[in-house]
């Protein structure tokens, strides 16, 4: 059993025997003295993929998910179904795009770090590694007298993920992006 004030974002628990992730959560302090602090919780189904908002208090019990993690590699993409190989066991599995669409924009083909979510012999879900590297394609040119600390920017990247940058971030450089937050981190 896990608290609700120890959950973190990307987590997993078991809501009426299935497994769910914590896609978002935001923390209500109380006003009044000696009231509880709420947790506002969306978790999505791990099978279904639909969500579910869940408010409660930091000493709320949830259920640890039963699931199996392991290593796998992407490798390729043919008409909306992407494949993948367990790093382990080296067989191949395929899932369709709208099973993994939450981590479709840090995936390049033959990526490995990637994890393998497996329940009951099932993949449930692909997770990608905390950090990723890509390339910028498109960019609006860097201005004259542009600094680290200026403002931002908006920058696509190869795998169509359109990020805010520094302006002095240019078309080809090689950025990180944060997969939990979506963010720009730094140049890589």
């Amino acid at each position: 059993m896990i608290r609700a004030c120890d959950l973190k974002r990307g987590g997993f628990v078991e809501l009426n025997g299935v497994p769910h992730q914590l896609d978002s959560m935001q923390v209500t302090n109380p006003s009044a003295r000696g009231a509880a602090t709420l947790y506002h919780f969306r978790f999505r189904n791990l099978v279904t993929k639909q969500k579910i908002d869940q408010t409660v208090k930091g000493d709320d019990l949830y259920k640890e998910a039963n699931f199996e993690v392991r290593p796998t590699q992407f490798l390729y993409e043919d008409q909306g179904v992407y494949s993948f190989m367990d790093q382990e066991t080296y067989e191949q599995f395929e899932l369709n795009k709208g099973d993994i669409e939450n981590v479709l924009p840090y995936l390049l083909p033959e990526m490995e770090d990637l994890k393998a979510i497996i329940s009951d012999g099932k993949v449930l879900a692909i997770e990608p590694p905390q950090k990723v590297t890509l390339t910028v394609t498109q960019c609006d040119p860097v201005m004259k007298g542009a600094s680290a600390t200026g403002r931002g920017k908006p920058a696509t990247c190869e795998t169509g993920l359109t990020v805010t940058v520094p302006e002095y971030i240019v078309i080809g450089e090689r950025i990180i992006i944060e997969t939990a937050t979506g963010e720009f981190t730094g140049r890589a």
